[in-house]
Parts: C-alpha cells; sequence; structure tokens
C-alpha cells in the first residue's frame, strides 16, 4: 500500500512541477481528465478544452 501511496504523491509533484515550468515559460499544460477530455491550463490560470482532432502524422 505505501508503493501505491508513493506512486500518487510522485505523480501530483510532477504535475505540480510542470505548471511550474509552464508559469516560468509562459507555456501551458496539457493533461486529460477523468472523464477522457483534454484540458489546455494556461500559465495565467485559464484552463480550455481541446476538441478531438485527428493526427496527421500517426
Amino acid at each position: 500500500m505505501k508503493r501505491i501511496q508513493d506512486l500518487q504523491k510522485l505523480i501530483k509533484l510532477t504535475g505540480d512541477r510542470a505548471k511550474l515550468d509552464a508559469k516560468a515559460n509562459g507555456t501551458y499544460v496539457i493533461y486529460k481528465t477523468k472523464d477522457g477530455q483534454f484540458m489546455k491550463e494556461h500559465s495565467n490560470g485559464n484552463i480550455e478544452q481541446i476538441e478531438k482532432q485527428e493526427n496527421d502524422h500517426e
């Protein structure tokens, strides 16, 4: 059980670090919600949903 808690903590810290890096560089973070939607969170706090698109490079 301790390994699961350690892994959850590491995942949270990684996300927090990504947000800090995005803020420092004036960029954004993209993540997937539990509902399967992709979201783009800008360094200024604005969050927008990304519409599903076809990838040409696959």
